[in-house]
């Protein structure tokens, strides 16, 4: 189960308590942030994408959307996001709870600048009803960050 996979991994630094469980889901961006009382954009989403044999996971703030201009330039290649199955097979967690801890070796996780306007952020835990707020540096560390990217649309309004 992959919010077992998770905790283990939390487990082994320490950190398996500051795993959020909420009682409702927290399966998109506006579920998690109402579920964990903060704006939208602390919500770090982690987007899937496929990229011939590459899977490649973005970390971005939960108010922004890729720009495909920019991701083209960034991975060489058009965005095409995993369905839900290939989430699993290629990630190793089920959307609504993707996340960029424990996942399936191969995986390229990287982190967009939209983060960067937080102290912390709230990556999902490996289910569609957990979190862990972790700083910037905390996510770069746990994530085991391939690096960081911009490949994201300037916020709206």
């Amino acid at each position: 189960m992959s919010i077992e996979r998770v905790k283990a991994y939390f487990a082994q630094y320490g950190m398996e308590d500051r795993i959020h469980e909420f009682t409702v889901s927290s399966a998109t961006v506006e579920l998690a942030a109402q579920a964990a009382g903060v704006e939208p954009g602390r919500i770090a989403k982690s987007l899937s994408f496929k990229l011939e044999d590459r899977t490649i996971l973005v970390v971005a703030a939960g108010d922004v959307k890729v720009d495909n201009g920019k991701y083209k330039a960034a991975f060489g290649g058009k965005a095409k996001m995993l369905t839900p199955d290939e989430a699993v097979e290629r990630i190793g967690h089920a959307v609504g709870g993707v996340c960029p801890f424990a996942v399936k070796p191969g995986t390229e996780v990287y982190l967009d600048e939209s983060l960067r306007r937080f102290d912390t952020v709230l990556p999902a835990a490996g289910s569609s009803n957990r979190c862990i707020e972790l700083t910037l540096q905390e996510l770069e560390t746990y994530a085991e960050t391939t690096r960081w990217v911009d490949v994201c649309k300037p916020r709206e309004g």
